[in-house]
């Protein structure tokens, strides 16, 4: 018989309705033996007791159900965002608040370059800059010498300078959806979505895949993991090639590698049956510490971007609905391909129209191939109501609501994407919820920074930049909050039951906590410190 450790907690908070609370956790072979009191492990023989956890609170380690394994590496390019931003080592970037200081910024890094090497940024919002819209004429005054592009915050828009528009052919004859042009008809240097991005992307050697695949990238996102208290998390769009799997599992299933990754693989850009064969060969590699064999599908774009897909009354600048990544008739052809292959699928939906034209191809793609439990994820679901959140119950589709976003852009929305009555009930945790959906909360990092604990605060106190309650009537309790960043979060991965909760049987995955985050005020959940992780009963901490 294997050792047996007793670790000894001030409490732990288990999410196990069975036993909510114990001061004691038995660990056998990586997984929970017992859990109660001093004791709870003496039936099972001689066990070692270790105390050194007897001062923090333990909960089960964070599920991020909504990331991407860029978020260490991505600092390797020139951060232009609008907020403060610490880096994987610790760094403060501070934000910048006019276009003025982000032209300073990215000049100062040009001059840090090799001739004519591409200038990367990223993390840029113009939404906080509304006097006036990044142009390619900012970012010649940048570097004319050298393609300069920067991606928004979102992902899903980028401006760049002459430089990198000549590069992908660009000019004022480009016939392309995204690739925005002024008055006279000249590219302004803003690109729109994939299909515009990408030309650019691959020329300037914005490779995001790359990001992802390096022993350092993969290591960088371990480190940001413990740093939140995550044991488990996904990369929910990942441009994985076969060849990748060689070095994902060689980090991966190192004994000092900490944590547990979940490669989605991204369905875009090629044909449907294709990437379910290519899933499927994935699946076959799976270790307790790599789980790939899901897919993502783009649907539309960003509310904050006005590429989001939505219903009447659209946006209230009057800007035109948004940008399908997949159109419609694709997003039924993927959703029937996947579910007739037994495939689970993450579906992108910022917009309400997005997430009904989702829940329709979802929907026909069951009466075809039924599979009943297949729990496919609606991920962001941002202005989904309660009409939808129902049909999501009827359907057994979870969701994975992206509250970060009400902190981060709450006001702006009520300004100058949906207006106040859509934004009030934007990021519905308490409307899906109360329709009996699964459901998990995320950071969509690097869009914004990982931290469940900082998630759960968001969508317990829906609180602005500006301090203003954004729907007061959407608030979830701090225990909804938490049970949506552990074993909620772990229903969408359908990892249930493996983890979640602190339980017999489970991987012994904890975060381990400065303070019990039931007792503080809920204004200070945001505010509990992780001291970091332990994972397979493996002491991680920072």
């Amino acid at each position: 018989m294997s050792d047996i450790t007793v670790y000894s907690a001030r409490r732990i908070i288990t999410m196990d309705p069975n036993r909510p609370d114990a001061t004691h956790v038995a660990v056998r072979d990586g997984r929970v033996l017992a859990v109660g009191g001093a004791d709870c492990a003496n039936q099972w023989g001689t066990a070692t007791q270790d105390n050194s956890l007897a001062d923090t609170v333990l909960m089960p380690g964070m599920v991020e159900g909504h990331a991407h394994m860029m978020a260490g590496a991505i600092w390797q390019f020139a951060y232009a965002g609008y907020h403060d931003r610490i880096d994987p080592q610790g760094t403060l970037h501070p934000g910048m608040t006019s276009i003025d200081a982000v032209i300073a910024r990215l000049k100062a890094r040009a001059e840090t370059l090799p001739p004519g090497e591409p200038l990367i940024g990223w993390g840029l919002d113009p939404i906080f800059l509304p006097t006036e819209r990044l142009s390619r004429a900012h970012l010649d005054a940048v570097a004319a010498d050298r393609p300069v592009a920067i991606m928004f915050s979102n992902f899903h828009l980028m401006c760049v300078n002459s430089a990198a528009l000549n590069l992908a052919g660009y000019g004022r004859d480009s016939n392309i959806e995204g690739v925005v042009k002024d008055a006279n008809g000249e590219p302004t240097g803003e690109l729109q979505e994939m299909a515009a991005m990408f030309p650019v992307m691959r020329r300037v050697g914005m490779d995001f895949r790359g990001l992802t695949q390096t022993s350092d990238a993969i290591r960088s996102y371990a480190d940001v993991c413990r740093l939140a208290g995550v044991t488990t998390v996904t990369d929910l769009y990942a441009d994985m090639e076969e060849e990748d799997m060689a070095t994902l599992l060689a980090i991966t299933g190192a004994e000092d590698f900490c944590l547990r990754l979940v490669p989605v693989l991204g369905a875009a850009g090629a044909p449907a049956e294709q990437t379910a064969q290519k899933a499927l060969r994935l699946r076959t590699q799976a270790t307790d510490k790599l789980r790939p064999g899901a897919v993502k599908l783009m649907t539309d774009g960003s509310i904050q971007g006005w590429t989001a897909r939505v219903k009447w009354p659209g946006y209230v600048g009057g800007q035109p609905n948004g940008i399908w990544n997949t159109p419609p008739d694709q997003i039924h052809d993927q959703c029937e391909t996947f579910q007739r292959h037994g495939i689970h699928m993450h579906c992108h939906v910022n917009g309400d129209e997005a997430s009904a034209v989702t829940l329709d191809a979802l929907e026909a793609a069951a009466r075809k191939h039924p599979w009943p439990g297949a729990r496919h994820v609606l991920q962001h679901c941002q202005m989904m109501g309660a009409d939808q959140f129902r049909r999501c119950a009827d359907m057994g589709v979870a969701v994975n609501i992206f509250s970060n976003h009400l902190w981060y852009f709450g006001d702006q929305h009520v300004a100058l994407t949906i207006g106040e009555d859509r934004a009030t009930r934007m990021d519905a945790a308490r409307a899906a919820l109360d329709a009996g959906v699964t459901l998990a909360i995320h950071s969509d990092a690097p869009v914004t920074p990982m931290g469940p604990l900082f998630t759960a605060w968001c969508a317990v106190n829906r609180q602005t930049m500006s301090g203003r309650t954004l729907g007061e009537a959407q608030k979830i309790s701090v225990g909804e909050a938490l049970y949506a960043v552990t074993l909620g979060a772990a229903c969408t991965l359908r990892l249930d039951d493996e983890i979640g909760s602190i339980e017999t049987g489970k991987r012994a995955d904890f975060a381990v906590l400065g303070d019990d985050p039931t007792a503080v005020d809920p204004a200070a959940l945001k505010d509990v410190a992780v001291l970091g992780t332990v994972f397979g009963g493996r002491l991680n901490l920072s």
